[in-house]
């Protein structure tokens, strides 16, 4: 089903898929898996601020993402982010009102990409996820996770970097991670840890090389 994109995503994905090709040479591993246009939920590994509009590039229609609140707090941000299709939420104490946002969006047939680590990596590495992740999974039983490994954004632009490099970046796609109805329904922070561990685990599976 195609997707309709607002004119400000159109220009950025269109701008940001020239830029993604000609200076990071960005290729796409397993991307017969990709699920496009349907209800699911990616996760992916967070390397730089590059991660969005790349991710956002593979796809042909678009995708809403998941962004840090605080994000929101500056006066432009505020009104560019929700242009660009990003959702607020405190990945560590998910508010009702952003989840019930998340809710309504996938249960209406819409897509979103979650960075389960709630913040860039400080090293490249991939790190463990927030709990809220298991808070938004268990109320959204019965949609996909297909899980996305970016690989090569820390070197181009790392965290507390303002210097850009164009060096090689991929992403790995995998196929959806198979949770239990037990796993989704289990309640407690050891149980929503649990689901981010094995989100982790299955981006950590995937090949950086075709």
């Amino acid at each position: 089903m195609a997707l309709k994109m607002n004119p400000i995503y159109f220009l950025g994905y269109h701008l940001f898929k020239g830029i993604a090709k000609a200076g990071f040479n960005l290729k796409v591993i397993n991307r017969e898996k990709l699920i496009d246009g349907e209800a699911c939920i990616y996760v992916a590994n967070h390397q730089s601020f590059l991660d969005p509009p790349l991710i956002g590039v593979i796809f042909e229609n678009p995708v809403h993402f998941l962004a840090r609140k605080t994000l929101f707090d500056h006066w432009f941000m505020k009104k560019a982010l929700p242009l660009c299709h990003a959702l607020p939420i405190d990945q560590k104490r998910p508010d009702p009102g952003s989840i019930l946002k998340v809710l309504r969006h996938v249960r209406g047939g819409g897509s979103i990409v979650i960075f389960p680590e709630g913040a860039r990596c400080p090293d490249g590495k991939i790190h463990d996820a927030m709990p809220g992740i298991g808070l938004i999974l268990s109320k959204l039983a019965g949609i996909p996770v297909q899980p996305l490994r970016i690989e090569g954004a820390y070197d181009c632009l790392p965290i507390h970097s303002s210097k850009l490099r164009f060096r090689p970046i991929s992403i790995t796609v995998g196929d959806p991670i198979p949770f239990t109805e037990e796993e989704l329904k289990a309640r407690g922070r050891e149980a929503q840890l649990n689901i981010g561990k094995k989100i982790m685990d299955a981006i950590r599976a995937l090949p950086t090389q075709p």
